[in-house]
């Protein structure tokens, strides 16, 4: 069933359409909701009020256009209220003994551990450098659906990701990366 068949379905009141929605996107929506909340439970909170304002907004949904972009864009606003929300809050009053320490490991070790040296540089990216990275290079989206699923302009979208590459690159050649 293809993404308007599927809008069709839900607005026509298909109790396994909403379903087929939320199993065909979950993955994404899900994957971009952790990357910007870098957190799980935020994520699936963030996840689960996508796909509740997305069924809720489907008869205004124009079924001509893709829905994964709409969804990311849903997803994305649903992760900057949970963002904003998390800042208002008050830092955890722990022990004052806990001490964030810096990363200590020596320079790379194994060379096949490229994945985990990518997944350190990604970590040190700024979170809007990170996210546009991960929506354009995992999640396979182009600028435009990463722009609108940001709310930026395509060119903003473009500095930032040439920007991440460059301090990716910068980040891996310093820990002795060769890519």
């Amino acid at each position: 069933m293809d993404d308007r068949l599927l809008v069709e379905a839900i607005r026509a009141g298909d109790p396994q359409a909403p379903r087929e929605l939320i199993a065909r996107f979950q993955g994404v929506v899900f994957g971009l909701c952790f990357r910007m909340l870098d957190h799980r439970h935020d994520a699936e909170d963030a996840m689960q009020e996508t796909f509740v304002r997305a069924l809720r907004g489907i008869f205004g949904f124009d079924a001509d256009r893709p829905i994964r972009p709409w969804l990311l864009e849903i997803a994305a606003n649903r992760c900057r209220t949970a963002l904003a929300a998390r800042a208002k809050r008050p830092a955890p009053a722990g022990p004052a003994y806990i001490v964030d320490r810096p990363d200590a490991r020596p320079a790379v070790s194994d060379p096949d551990d490229l994945a985990g040296e990518l997944e350190l540089a990604l970590s040190r990216l700024r979170p809007e450098y990170r996210r546009v990275f991960t929506l354009f290079h995992e999640q396979g989206l182009s600028y435009e659906e990463v722009a609108a699923a940001l709310g930026r302009p395509v060119g903003t979208i473009k500095t930032w990701l040439h920007r991440a590459r460059a301090e990716l690159a910068a980040h891996l050649a310093s820990r002795g990366v060769q890519c």
